[in-house]
């Protein structure tokens, strides 16, 4: 039997890594469907990722929320008025650009967004207990290495949106 290449011994261990990560991925998508089933009936999936983003990125006009979004300005504005009229997010006068209306989130749209982040973290967290002290750590500090390539967000936007909390010290090695 001819022994395999060690570049074919990389594509073994590369799909291996890969079906590891996508079997990890399942299990999140599923924590974070979970996370907003109680919002579904109320909210689309972009209504959702505009709240979101308001919350990271603070007050933003409607253009800038529509290329965060990456759709037209005109499905942003459709979204926006669903939201504003449920009370989920509010526009005011901008003071520093007059041209555009300041989008930022009501009360309730933080209370909402605060229950699907405290329903993710609780659902992580009971995964993670599950694991060895060890073997969270290893995960935890893979995974910010693995957001780390992947271009997410900072650990301020993350913090904003509740990805973190304002105790964490999450500092993910940088390549």
């Amino acid at each position: 039997m001819p022994r395999e290449s060690k570049a074919a011994q990389q594509r073994r261990q590369l799909a291996r890594q890969i079906d590891g990560v996508l079997a990890a991925s399942k299990a999140l998508v599923g924590v974070a469907a979970q996370s907003v089933a109680e919002v579904e009936a109320t909210l689309t999936a972009p209504q959702l990722r505009a709240l979101v983003i308001v919350a990271s990125l603070g007050p933003i006009h409607l253009t800038a929320l529509a290329a965060a979004m990456r759709v037209h300005p005109s499905n942003a504005t459709r979204s926006c008025d669903r939201l504003v009229a449920d009370g989920l997010l509010d526009r005011k006068d901008n003071p520093a650009d007059r041209r555009h209306l300041a989008l930022t989130l009501t009360p309730a749209g933080m209370q909402l967004l605060d229950g699907v982040m405290e329903r993710r973290r609780a659902a992580i967290a009971e995964i993670l207990q599950r694991m060895p002290v060890a073997s969270r750590e290893r995960v935890a500090e893979a995974l910010a290495e693995f957001a780390v390539a992947a271009d997410e967000p900072t650990d301020h936007h993350l913090w904003s949106m509740g990805w973190i909390s304002g105790t964490d010290e999450v500092d993910p090695p940088r390549h």
